[in-house]
């Protein structure tokens, strides 16, 4: 009789299969038509070939395409079909990595043939030819010796001789996959089937130094992606055209939100329209803190290297940071708030009544990044964090996470962002403190995500230096994903600063502290929110909420007075008093996504009332003054969203 295991399912079920079934038979033995959409096992966390077999107990998650980790399958044998397309089309390519990205895959090449726009609809059509041939990729153990010899001598691959010979250095047996007549270096898994590839569309070609590194070989990096049925590809091109549109560097230019220049590069200039956006979002963020009991601070942009070397930045971070001396003494632009929080709080001895302490620094920081990485406001050099660390007791984590959540959550729902997902990050490589001091902070994130009654996922690995962190992820109005805020747990700075409180036994203890994020920065907020609303900002964020537009020159009085009293209620207003045709102006008003157009003539003169023209609704009639004004003031209050 065949020795048994026990398979445990999420629903927590459990059966009995013989040892060394696969998880497509697993599969299959619930449905024949759930094993023909699984495209990858997951087996006690790890991802495994559908056709491997399970010789041990587990808990199995079986994923279909909808799954995070059923895309990253599907795109990574994508990416595995493209360079198969591209050996048969062009012989002697050389291949760097082809990794599944969020959103696709691409990889990188290294071929005399020099792509273009116009080859791309030629390799698809081959990834389609070679996809269609049913192959069945096959996980083949080497060892590394053997693999370097047969990269070096049968499959003449440098790129990979050097990934065997430099990243997997300490492996002794590594994995290739054979895919018909191909053959590549890989860890898997890989889809079950090539025929499981139906739709596919490259995207772009552009150069890429190969590891990074400027002074190596410039490859060429073709970017993709591929879906199952071509309705689901129609529609990500569909959106992909509409996130051009969307493109927050364009529309920042296009709405005069801000700028970069060659002086500053990676530095934004923020224009008055841009500031408008800033700053209202600061003051709605500030009357939540302050109904929350946060206290304001500030801190130094320059700070003593010494405290950057205290708090463990130095140590982990440098290579992102700006280093100056002043008076023969050595200082550091701060990448981070955090270290100017825990001096805040060292100047005066706290007690257990004090706590929670809730510092928020809407702070300038600045980190060197590499030019080729920066992107609109999407990525920077300097930037404002919406930071706050909450100092607290052991026992108050719990309740103040949940407070935070609940914030986080509550901020979201005004910008329309009601799909968020949550991932709990854990311990990384390089950290700093204790396994136990981990283990246990792990702990008190998940037990408060669990008692909160928040679906999360377990995102290993990802946690920053100091301490684990639950992060947020929302969906825009295109369904793309987007990481915002962050709640970050940490046991080991504020043991480094020597920051204490005085307990309820009389003892000096060591409080908590909670780092926190909700936009993540303004910057990088503000390029989600462009994008999102496609520019049209909601009445209360709009640089100019009202445009009044008179006829002709004999109604511009009427304009300015109608102008005057909307700002004496507080709204922002401009009069286009132009002498141009009263068609184009409206046009231009809809360009500039203004959300309300109010047009004047004889008539709104003699009946004393105003026509109100609404950002892609058109006219919306006529109103009294004071009746649109409260219209208005009640779009404010709410901070309405029209998306």
């Amino acid at each position: 009789m065949p020795d048994k295991i026990k398979i445990t399912f999420p629903d927590g079920s459990e059966r009995e299969f013989d040892k060394g079934i696969s998880s497509y038979d697993i599969a299959a033995s619930i449905s024949r038509k759930l094993a023909d959409e699984i495209l990858v096992s997951e087996i006690n966390g790890k991802l495994v070939d559908l056709n491997a077999p399970v010789n041990e107990d587990g808990k199995i998650v079986l994923h279909k395409f909808d799954s995070d980790k059923g895309k990253e399958v599907y795109w990574h044998t994508t990416s595995h079909l493209m360079a198969q397309a591209i050996e048969e089309l062009y012989p002697g390519a050389k291949f760097g990595v082809g990794p599944a990205i969020e959103g696709g895959f691409y990889y990188d090449i290294d071929s005399e043939k020099k792509f273009t726009e116009d080859d791309l609809k030629v390799i698809e059509d081959k990834i389609i030819e070679v996809a269609a041939r049913d192959l069945k990729p096959v996980r083949v153990e080497f060892k590394r010796e053997d693999a370097i010899e047969y990269f070096k001598n049968k499959r003449i691959d440098p790129y990979k001789v050097e990934i065997l010979e430099t990243i997997a250095k300490d492996a002794d047996v590594v994995t290739l996959y054979e895919q018909g007549e191909f053959t590549d270096l890989c860890r898997g898994p890989h889809l079950p089937t090539t025929a499981k590839v139906k739709s596919v569309k490259l995207l772009s070609v552009s150069g890429s130094y190969w590891r990074g590194d400027e002074n190596r070989q410039m490859l060429q990096r073709i970017y993709g992606i591929s879906f199952p049925k071509q309705k689901d590809l129609d529609e990500y091109l569909k959106n992909l055209e509409e996130a051009k549109k969307r493109d927050h560097r364009k529309l920042g230019k296009e709405l005069d939100l801000f700028s970069f220049h060659e002086e500053g590069p990676g530095f934004p200039f923020w224009h008055n329209n841009g500031m408008v956006i800033l700053n209202n979002l600061k003051s709605y963020l500030r009357e939540k803190l302050v109904e929350l009991n946060y206290e304001e601070i500030n801190t130094p942009i320059i700070l003593n290297q010494k405290l950057w070397l205290q708090s463990g930045h130095y140590d982990n971070y440098k290579e992102n940071m700006y280093f100056t001396d002043i008076d023969e003494r050595d200082f550091a632009v701060k990448p981070m708030n955090c270290p100017g929080s825990t001096l805040v709080y060292k100047t005066s001895m706290k007690s257990y009544r004090d706590l929670p302490l809730r510092l928020y620094e809407f702070g300038l920081v600045h980190r060197h990044e590499l030019s080729g990485v920066l992107s609109g406001l999407f990525r920077v050099r300097s930037f404002t964090q919406d930071d706050a660390h909450v100092f607290c007791t052991p026992d108050q984590i719990e309740e103040e996470i949940t407070v935070l959540i609940n914030l986080i959550f509550e901020v979201y729902n005004t910008f329309g962002f009601d799909d968020v997902q949550v991932y709990l990050s854990t311990r990384p490589e390089k950290y700093i403190g204790d396994i136990e001091v981990w283990n246990n902070s792990e702990k008190s994130l998940s037990s408060a995500l669990d008692k909160a009654g928040i679906k999360y996922k377990v995102n290993e690995g990802d946690g920053a230096f100091y301490g684990p962190k639950i992060d947020f992820v929302v969906k825009d109005s295109l369904r793309r994903n987007w990481q915002l805020g962050t709640i970050q747990l940490d046991f080991s700075m504020p043991a480094r600063f020597g920051l204490e409180y005085i307990g309820t036994d009389g003892g000096v203890h060591v409080p908590v502290m909670i780092h926190r994020a909700v936009f993540g920065s303004f910057e990088r907020f503000v390029g989600v929110l462009t994008e999102h609303y496609g520019g049209y900002f909601p009445l209360w964020l709009a640089p100019v909420q009202v445009i009044i537009i008179p006829i002709s020159d004999s109604h511009k009085d009427y304009a300015l007075e109608i102008s005057e009293k909307l700002r004496k209620e507080g709204f922002r207003v401009s009069i286009d008093s132009r002498n141009e045709k009263i068609g184009y102006k409206i046009r231009e008003s809809e360009n500039k996504k203004i959300p309300y157009m109010l047009i004047l003539g004889d008539k709104e003169m003699e009946n004393n009332d105003i026509s109100v023209r609404q950002h892609k609704k058109g006219d919306i009639g006529k109103f009294e003054l004071n009746e649109f004004t409260e219209k208005l003031k009640l779009q404010v209050y709410k901070r309405e969203n029209y998306n």
